[in-house]
């Protein structure tokens, strides 16, 4: 397992590869489908900071309030092929360095991750309340009100979350040995 801790330069990186193992510690925002097409429609200054150098978590959290703190119930990784139109050009507007989602992502964030130096991280799916045990804080939110509890930008503080790279900023993904393998599979088995 490799111990990653953000901020996370372009160096370090570049110098993870597709297979690795990683326990993340540090700040990460979550993201999914409002926020990244705000990101790309407004470029809102507010989130700039945090996403420097940082962390995008493809995630919906369940969140509960108490005594005007927040804290997460669940916290499982969403579908991160949606992202796909935004992922790279929110990468290299926003300077990240890790995407968190599940699922994998297309040619466009492959191209992106490799422009920036950035790396796509598999999250187990299933796992949201044994995920939300990883988050020990959460900073702030922006956009709540306006965009709802799953969509709102949530910036929080994990430790040792367990992630995997599958795709890396040398071209390699997981997600497309893996289709390819499994093309040829039913090739053969179709006789094509």
């Amino acid at each position: 397992m490799i111990k990653l801790t953000t901020p996370i330069s372009e160096e370090t990186a570049r110098s993870l590869k597709v297979g690795d193992e990683i326990l993340l510690t540090g700040k990460i925002v979550t993201a999914r489908d409002a926020a990244h097409k705000l990101m790309i429609e407004e470029k809102p200054e507010f989130i700039r900071e945090h996403l420097l150098d940082g962390v995008i978590y493809h995630c919906g959290p369940v969140v509960k309030e108490e005594n005007g703190e927040y804290s997460f119930v669940a916290a499982g990784p969403t579908t991160s092929s949606r992202e796909e139109p935004y992922q790279a050009t929110v990468c290299e507007e926003y300077s990240v360095r890790a995407v968190i989602g599940k699922g994998g992502m297309g040619p466009k964030t492959a191209a992106g991750l490799e422009k920036v130096g950035a790396v796509y991280l598999h999250a187990v799916g299933g796992a949201g309340s044994l995920i939300g045990k990883m988050v020990k804080k959460v900073h702030t939110v922006f956009m709540l009100e306006e965009l709802g509890t799953p969509e709102a930008f949530w910036v929080c503080e994990v430790e040792d979350f367990p992630c995997v790279v599958t795709m890396d900023s040398h071209g390699g993904s997981l997600h497309k040995d893996i289709a390819a393998a499994s093309q040829k599979v039913a090739d053969d088995l179709m006789g094509l």
